[in-house]
């Protein structure tokens, strides 16, 4: 069996510096954002589990555990809250969901595992706001 590509890789544009450095701006800034949002929830006693866990139906950016039980939390950064807040789609909110369930899937009895999913979002000044259990109210 034979594989024919369909495309060919030498017709690929080359990436602009200026688009290089934009996306490497942007990676470096998510990163800043999770570390704050992780700094927060370490505060209030929390214990990392996972950061960026990757499953078969989605992302999460950060895994966490505390008394009450497993804290899934979605990161999003923006100029204000409101604009980080309207960059989650309800697309997204459904395989974040599904990879909590897939993550809370590994314990032993996860049926009786507390969990819930925050938001938590980063203003441009670097400020945190979490919203806790947000995908209940959606």
């Amino acid at each position: 069996m034979s594989y024919e590509a369909h495309w060919d890789v030498s017709e690929a544009r080359p990436v602009s510096p200026a688009r290089r450095a934009r996306g490497r701006a942007a990676y470096q800034n998510g990163a800043a954002a999770e570390e704050s949002v992780l700094r927060h929830y370490l505060r209030g006693g929390a214990r990392l589990m996972a950061q960026r866990f990757r499953g078969k139906r989605g992302e999460i950016d950060l895994v966490l555990r505390d008394a009450t039980g497993l804290i899934f939390v979605e990161v999003k950064q923006g100029p204000d809250f409101d604009r980080a807040a309207s960059r989650l789609r309800p697309a997204q909110m459904r395989r974040i969901e599904a990879a909590a369930l897939e993550y809370r899937g590994r314990f032993r009895n996860a049926d009786f595992i507390d969990m819930r999913i925050d938001v938590a979002l980063v203003n441009g000044q670097g400020a945190v706001q979490v919203l806790e259990n947000a995908f209940a109210y959606c």
